[in-house]
């Protein structure tokens, strides 16, 4: 019977990379509440689709990849439409793209030297996504109820977690790629 279920979690994940449109236009346009409901609508199929996928044993080559590039879009878009609404400052929009592009590159070179399969998050990496999410929800919620406070110790924690994350993705790869060529 739950053989039948394996397409849920792939389904969350179409549905997050489908709310990404929505999501960006209501930012661009102002609108900040509808952007914020369906932001928070992916975020929690960021979180189900993964823990359905591990719960039931419903993982699949095509959500291994689905999965990641659904955050990538989510994230990658809605930092870049705050930025280009001035609502981010530019260093924020470039630690991000800049770690989510070194990421797909890394993660290319890796498979391709190894011809491993997809590679895995770490801890500090979904920790990371969780972190950019609330990040943003927060700048979300500023606009909305228009507030005025600074959030500069906010954007350095991100800037360190981030480039962090990027740090420990990059020595796992070059370690990984040191193994299989050693042997």
């Amino acid at each position: 019977m739950s053989k039948y279920f394996i397409f849920i979690p792939n389904l969350l994940s179409f549905i997050r990379i489908g709310l990404v449109y929505p999501i960006l236009n209501n930012i661009y346009l102002g609108n900040f509440e509808v952007s914020i409901a369906f932001f928070i609508i992916a975020a929690i199929t960021d979180a189900l689709d993964g823990f359905i996928a591990r719960k039931m044993s419903w993982q699949t080559q095509l959500g291994k990849i689905l999965d990641p590039v659904a955050d990538k879009l989510l994230l990658s878009g809605t930092i870049f439409i705050l930025w280009l609404n001035e609502l981010i400052p530019f260093y924020i929009f470039f630690i991000f793209i800049g770690r989510d592009i070194i990421i797909l590159l890394g993660a290319s070179i890796k498979m391709t030297l190894i011809q491993s399969d997809t590679p895995m998050p770490n801890l500090l990496g979904k920790t990371t996504t969780i972190l950019q999410l609330i990040y943003i929800a927060i700048i979300f919620f500023k606009k909305i109820l228009t507030l005025d406070f600074s959030i500069l110790i906010l954007d350095i924690f991100i800037i360190i977690i981030t480039i962090l994350s990027l740090i420990v993705y990059t020595y796992n790869w070059l370690k990984d790629i040191k193994i299989y060529h050693n042997e």
